[in-house]
Formats: C-alpha cells, sequence, structure tokens
C-alpha cells in the first residue's frame, strides 16, 4: 500500500484551490473528489487503529459506499485509537481544556481544540491541525458573502465585526475569534466577541461601543436585539447579518432585515466539517463539495432521493487527516437538490430543517425576561457531572431538568450541581422566584423528527 502524505494547506493556499474549482468542468471535479477521499480513506487506514480494524477489508479500490458509517458514540468511544497523531490522548486533551485561559490556544503548538454543541446530547471533542484550520478559513474568506456587493460595502466601512456566541466554552465560533486576536492582537480594533450568556442590555452597550460593520450571532440571540433596535436602545448599522449555530426561519431573516436595514443571510456549518454548504442569493445552501462529500440517508442509513428529505446525514471530511470523518453520521434533516441554480454554482445543494431549540421566557419581578437557548444550554454544559441533560421550562417559572449523570456520579450529585449552576445563572438576570426539579424522565429525542432539543419550552402550557 502506497503511502499516503498529509496535505498542508494554510489559508492562502485554501483560497486559491477554493477559486480553482470553481472553474473545472464537473469531470475534473469528480476526479478531484474521488482522490481526495482515496486519499484521506488511505491515510486513515494506515495511521488510525480504529479504521484499520474498521477497514481491514477495504483495498484500494473501493467504493464510498462500502465504508462502514460511524456514529459520534462509536467515535467517542475510541478517541485515542481514532487519532492518527498516536502521541496525542484524551485525558491530556481534557487536562488542557480544564483551563478555559487555553480557548484559542494551540495543545502543544499544533492543535486548536474543539467540542460540539451537542446538538445530539452528547458533545464531541476534536482537534484542528493548521490543514484543518486553512481549509476551513480559505473557504470561509472565498465563499461567505451571498452578494459580492455586501463584501465591498463591508470591506468600504471598516470591516468590523462582532459576534454574539457562547464564549465560554471550546465551540468553533468563539475559539476561532480568540485564536485570531491572540496571534494578531492588533485586530481586537477589527473583530470581537461578546457572550451571549450576558443580559440583552449588556450585549447592547458593547455593540453600541463597537459599532460593528457585520453582526453575526444566533438566531435566537439577534431576534432579541430586534426591539432594543427599533426602540433606539441599541443604534447600529451593520451592512450585513451573519447567522450561524441555529436555523434561520424566513420569519426571523425578514425581521431582522427590516430592523437592522440590511442583508440577512447565514450558513451551513459543524464542527466536524467546517462550513458544509455557502448560502447564495438565491437562498440555496451550495455543498462545498470540493472539501465535504454529504449523502442523505434515511433510518437504516439508506440512500434518499435528490428531491426528498432525509432522516440523516452522512459527512466525510476531505481534509482533517489528524482526526478522520468519513461517513460520520449527524441526525439533521435536508433536502439534497442537483438541479441548475440561478446564482450559476454548479454544486448541489441543500433545503435545511434546522435545529430548533426554544427562546424561553421567565417571569422578573413586575416584568418578564426572555432568554435565547444557548445561554442556558452552555451554562449547563460546564455542569461536568452532566453526561446529557435536557431542560423544559414549565409555566410559573417551574423547570425540570432531565438528566443523565456522568460515569461515578449519582443522579442527585448531578442534579444539585445543575440546580445550583441553573439557578445562579438565573439569580445573575434577575430571575429569583424559581423551582427546578429533577425528572423522573431522562433525555429524549423528539418523536417523528428525532431531533434532540435541550431546551423546551412548555412555560405557554396549562
Amino acid at each position: 500500500m502506497k503511502k499516503i502524505k498529509p496535505p498542508s494547506i494554510g489559508t492562502i493556499k485554501a483560497m486559491s484551490l477554493c477559486g480553482k474549482y470553481s472553474r473545472l468542468s464537473q469531470r475534473k471535479r469528480d476526479r478531484l473528489r474521488a482522490q481526495r477521499l482515496h486519499d484521506i480513506v488511505m491515510y486513515a487506514k494506515q495511521h488510525s487503529p480504529y479504521y484499520a480494524a474498521l477497514y481491514r477489508d477495504i483495498g484500494e479500490d473501493f467504493s464510498l459506499e462500502q465504508l462502514p458509517p460511524v456514529s459520534k458514540r462509536e467515535l467517542m468511544d475510541n478517541w485515542n485509537d481514532w487519532l492518527t497523531d498516536r502521541s496525542v490522548t484524551i485525558e491530556q486533551v481534557r487536562e488542557f481544556m480544564e483551563d478555559t485561559d487555553n480557548i484559542g490556544r494551540k495543545l502543544r503548538g499544533r492543535y486548536m481544540v474543539l467540542t460540539t454543541s451537542g446538538s445530539t446530547g452528547d458533545p464531541l471533542v476534536m482537534l484542528c491541525d493548521n490543514t484543518t484550520n486553512g481549509v476551513m478559513a480559505g473557504v470561509n474568506a472565498t465563499r461567505a458573502y451571498a452578494r459580492k456587493e455586501d463584501l465591498r460595502a463591508f470591506m468600504k466601512q471598516g470591516a468590523r465585526t462582532m459576534g454574539v456566541f457562547a464564549d465560554g466554552g471550546f465551540y468553533l465560533a468563539n475559539s476561532s475569534v480568540r485564536s485570531r486576536l491572540r496571534t494578531m492582537p492588533w485586530k481586537k480594533k477589527q473583530m470581537a466577541v461578546t457572550s451571549a450568556l450576558l443580559p440583552t442590555e449588556s450585549i447592547v452597550e458593547q455593540l453600541n461601543a463597537f459599532q460593528p460593520v457585520m453582526l453575526g450571532g444566533y438566531p435566537s440571540n439577534l431576534e432579541l436585539l430586534i426591539e432594543k433596535q427599533r426602540s433606539g436602545r441599541l443604534h447600529i448599522s451593520p451592512v450585513i447579518i451573519m447567522t450561524g449555530g441555529e436555523h434561520l426561519s424566513d420569519d426571523l431573516r425578514r425581521r431582522l432585515s427590516e430592523a437592522f436595514n440590511c442583508y440577512v443571510q447565514t450558513s451551513y456549518s459543524c464542527t466536524e466539517g467546517g462550513t458544509l454548504a455557502c448560502e447564495c442569493r438565491n437562498q440555496h445552501f451550495h455543498v462545498n463539495d470540493d472539501w465535504v462529500i454529504l449523502e442523505t440517508v434515511d433510518k437504516e442509513g439508506n440512500p434518499v432521493p435528490d428531491g426528498v428529505q432525509s432522516d440523516k446525514l452522512l459527512i466525510t471530511n476531505l481534509f482533517n487527516y489528524t482526526q478522520p470523518f468519513i461517513r460520520y453520521e449527524i441526525t439533521d434533516r435536508v433536502i439534497m437538490h442537483r438541479e441548475p441554480c440561478g446564482c450559476g454554482n454548479p454544486s448541489p445543494w441543500l433545503e435545511l430543517e434546522g435545529r430548533t431549540d426554544d427562546v424561553v421566557t421567565f417571569t422578573a419581578g413586575e416584568g418578564s425576561v426572555s432568554l435565547p437557548p444557548l445561554a442556558l444550554y452552555a451554562v449547563l454544559k460546564e455542569v461536568h457531572e452532566l453526561r446529557r441533560f435536557q431542560l423544559v421550562v414549565l409555566p410559573d417559572n417551574r423547570c425540570e431538568l432531565r438528566i443523565e449523570p456522568a460515569d461515578g456520579i449519582t443522579r442527585e450529585e448531578a442534579f444539585a450541581r445543575a440546580k445550583e449552576a441553573l439557578l445562579a445563572y438565573l439569580a445573575q438576570r434577575g430571575i429569583t422566584a424559581t423551582e427546578v426539579a429533577l425528572s423522573v424522565e431522562t433525555p429524549k429525542q423528539q418523536a417523528g423528527s428525532g431531533k434532540f432539543k435541550h431546551i423546551i419550552n412548555k412555560s405557554g402550557e396549562r
């Protein structure tokens, strides 16, 4: 078997490769993608004990469908054998992650550490090598803007960017910004993050002070800013709003655009594959099929025809050689399209169902406080006594926690720690008359869709 050498791709080279791909014929595109698939599969087989065992019957001449799909739980259970860098262990990474000052720093000077949001209930721990960082940055630099006029306006007006994200964890958006600011401190006047965990009034103050030309964030957080902008308490004039991390509904897209008088767009991303698809001006999500392969499948893993909604998606990342994701299962439900798009991009495009955690409202004094789901999720995510959780918000400021404790932790211990963290966060928002109960139920997926919601709003039910 021929020895495969991992590619070395920085941001500039990735941008160049993205540009060249756009000019290739379909035959050359298919050939390039097939070569990249072959190389990463063979490299994984040669250097990862996990994949060596999984692919023991896979030869040089294989088809994508012959490769067994993998899940988040399987990969995390075999983390130390999964990596192709045999010198790194999950124990070392978790020790590194205990210090939140390491967010944006590189483990051993080589790897940025990331965790997923855990949309299926169990977060994944991932290492980004230089090539992975370079490709993800290159894709965003060349394909992020649906309209070129927005990019020109962004650059002309100073290119100041502020994102409203959960900034207390090793998440992709937060870690990427912190990493850039560590290596390029002079960017602090052009790039900033404000915490989605802050009260809305504090976020408004920071946005007013920074005056971003681009506003980014989770849709549920940005939704809370609409009334502030309309009332004049928030007074910023972005030329574009870019959302991510949650589903952007047509209604919210319209309301954001009207409130801020600018174009609003989104993208389809995940930690494991970077930006999977970029939105065009027709609001079609074109797959970055030079760097990822997406397969739409049903519950049993069988292919779903184009134009039909899938039950799951299989992702093959063609650039992460340190931690290969090959036919990796995620629970997003999408519809694949291959008919031509009016924007001229020949890559296939997706319709997205999106993630649907709920904004919740609590009574505080004589008024009310609305909280975005990502803020509540981020608080409970840092309770390491929890393996999995689901918060149900009920009428009269009552909450119910469905939990699975971490190994070696009792349900009572895990609940006590989670309740303490949740009540402390709510108290900071002026929400003090709150009851939190331990549910007899465990976290569960939605019937029908199979999606997992961490935050469920039932406060309007009686």
